[in-house]
């Protein structure tokens, strides 16, 4: 049946509106959804030199670094912390976070820290902080404006589970959350995604890693062998408003020899997950 020329206008008009319409409720989708950065704690190249490990760091397509104290202590010097800087950034990334470290209450000790990661330039320090510490820290944050997440260790670590981080933080500043290691959590017998949520507002870094079982005693695999949900991480990071500036840092422990094909294959996975979420 032939269209009437004046309908067949309107109809062209209409269809043109909701195309545009549909272009530009994908568009802001698109601007409103996080643009998180893939890192890596060095500690899992910790069989090579911190030159080599940036290196490699950068050739698997690594955005960020999170850093620990056999790459980078906490007693650097000016010069030390502007030197390992400009190495990062020369081989184009960023130093996400640093830790894990210990916090007492020895608030001369913690201050020291704290000056350490603002001359780091970076937004948070991974912890472990002792039960007493948590009053000098309030100060600490809000002096500074870093955040301290507190790492989980597994099963008989005082930070267990989920909960044992939230009855930690519960009354403090808020910039005092957590970094949630989620092949520790596995270890623990919790779900990574359902920890995700329950941390939701106080989640200020992951620990990317997969065990083969939920279980105390087990072993580290490729992400998405074991028990690891990698999709589901991102969805869940993207549902709760985890920070853009949040550490996501993949941790893989294992072969600390000859990581590099076992690390690209994490990568591979995390991307495509990462990908597939929008984020």
């Amino acid at each position: 049946m032939k269209i009437p020329q004046l309908k067949r206008r309107q109809f062209l008009i209409a269809s043109s509106a909701a195309l545009a319409a549909a272009t530009l409720a994908r568009e802001a989708v698109a601007a409103d959804a996080p643009s998180y950065k893939l890192g890596i704690q060095l500690y899992s190249l910790r069989g090579f030199d911190v030159d080599q490990a940036l290196k490699h760091a950068s050739d698997l397509g690594f955005e960020q670094v999170e850093f620990y104290g056999g790459m980078l202590p906490t007693n650097a010097s000016a010069d030390e912390i502007q030197a390992m800087q400009k190495k990062v950034a020369d081989l184009g990334m960023s130093i996400s976070a640093h830790g894990v470290n210990r916090l007492t209450k020895d608030a001369a000790a913690n201050r020291k820290i704290f000056e350490f990661a603002k001359a780091l330039g970076i937004p948070t320090i991974t912890a472990d902080p002792d039960p007493d510490s948590f009053d000098n820290l309030d100060e600490l944050v809000e002096e500074f404006d870093i955040q301290v997440a507190i790492h989980n260790h597994g099963p008989r670590h005082r930070y267990n589970k989920a909960i044992d981080v939230l009855d930690a933080i519960q009354g403090h500043d808020k910039r005092i959350g957590a970094c949630a290691d989620l092949g520790h959590y596995i270890r623990s017998g919790q779900s990574a995604t359902e920890v995700i949520r329950l941390l939701q507002g106080r989640l200020y870094g992951i620990h990317l890693k997969d065990f083969a079982d939920m279980q105390d005693k087990t072993e580290g695999v490729i992400l998405g062998e074991g028990y690891l949900d990698v999709e589901g991480v991102f969805r869940a990071l993207k549902a709760t408003g985890f920070p853009e500036n949040g550490a996501i840092s993949l941790e893989y422990e294992e072969n600390p020899k000859d990581p590099i094909k076992d690390i690209q294959q994490c990568v591979t996975v995390a991307q495509a997950a990462m990908k597939k979420v929008g984020v």
